[in-house]
């Protein structure tokens, strides 16, 4: 169904040059990251009192946008791989299936491609939860790895004019968060795992209809919407898929995902004033950038592929973790790690009181 090494030759192919850098600052550059991130590691657990668990660490490895491709071809063959088997099982034995799987594959492979070479010149950092270890990129028990890509970084410090010290910092404080989190909460890589997969299970289209999809970002990406055509960017290709279970399953994720990137900017944003000098000018920069986005091209895909709803969960999470912190305190807050009963719920993450309430509500006299 998916060509992979297709893919990342495709994405290898045409991602964008990073910034130009000298090899002895693109060293600088890395070995600085790498600190901040050993020094984020006791900032982060510092502030919101969460210890890894002993056999639950992962690697943090600065990479390169090619890096960064591969990285995320592995973990999407990995994730993606029972859904996979079932469309192939659904296509059957029929008379050249077996051609039109192979030219399919590699179709998809190349578009694929486009669309990862896109997104690798705008992902900062990211904890890959689900990664598989390879001979290229070591994963932590169970798969897991953060990545900081190095090329990114320095591109956004040098668009928004800050310090480069203090924004390097900045972004491993956030990336860092979400490496706690997984590594703090030895449930909560198998429950997300088991709530994508319950997702991918109840999937019920025909292969080429997620292919079609496939191609429709790729097409927007090459800039090829039909003359005439309105741009209002599509459906995302999660809505497309949707079956009612899987809304309600979509419904849990959409909550969780929140917490985490809310929680990740809360934590980045209370670390901050003590450790990055010049941390409020970032945040101001960066929220503009955020909010200001981007070029049609960037509305069109983020629609597409459900970026715009991710810029939504940064958001809506963190005023939900900053509600509960404000009403019943860190260690108050921290009871959301509990167990996959005292997760928020969508409606809690935007009403933060209803959360405080079932979880801490006084027993009955």
């Amino acid at each position: 169904m998916v060509d992979w090494n297709l893919a990342v030759a495709t994405a290898t192919r045409l991602v964008r040059p990073g910034p130009e850098v000298s090899r002895d600052e693109a060293r600088a550059v890395v070995a600085e990251l790498r600190r901040h991130a050993r020094a984020s590691e006791e900032h982060v657990r510092g502030f919101t009192r969460m210890a890894a668990d002993g056999d639950a660490d992962t690697p943090v490895l600065v990479v390169d946008r090619p890096g960064w491709v591969r990285a995320n071809v592995a973990g999407f063959r990995e994730l993606l791989k029972p859904l996979l088997d079932k469309m192939e099982g659904r296509r059957g034995s029929s008379p050249g299936s077996a051609v039109l799987g192979a030219v399919g594959g590699k179709v998809t492979g190349v578009e694929l491609g486009m669309l990862l070479s896109f997104l690798s010149s705008r992902v900062l950092g990211q904890y890959e939860t689900f990664a598989p270890a390879t001979r290229e990129l070591p994963a932590g028990n169970g798969g897991g790895r953060l990545l900081l890509v190095a090329p990114n970084i320095v591109h956004v410090e040098r668009e928004l004019d800050v310090d480069p010290h203090d924004f390097r910092l900045w972004v491993c404080l956030h990336e860092e968060t979400h490496r706690t989190q997984f590594t703090a909460v030895p449930w909560l890589r198998d429950h997300l795992q088991g709530e994508i997969q319950s997702f991918l299970a109840e999937t019920d289209v025909d292969p080429m209809t997620v292919l079609e999809r496939v191609r429709e970002a790729a097409q927007t990406l090459a800039g090829g919407r039909p003359e005439g055509e309105e741009d209002d960017g599509g459906r995302s290709l999660v809505e497309l898929v949707q079956t009612p279970a899987q809304r309600e399953i979509l419904g849990r994720l959409t909550a969780v995902m929140s917490l985490l990137e809310g929680h990740a900017d809360f934590v980045m944003d209370g670390v901050g004033p003590e450790v990055v000098p010049s941390v409020g000018e970032i945040r101001e920069k960066f929220q503009q950038r955020r909010a200001k986005g981007a070029s049609r091209l960037d509305l069109a895909l983020r629609r597409l592929l459900g970026l715009d709803a991710k810029l939504r969960q940064y958001r809506d999470g963190e005023r939900f973790v900053r509600a509960v912190v404000d009403e019943v305190g860190m260690d108050g807050f921290n009871h959301v790690w509990t167990s996959p009963n005292t997760l928020p719920t969508k409606a809690e993450i935007a009403k933060p009181a209803d959360w405080v309430a079932r979880v801490h509500r006084t027993p009955e006299s």
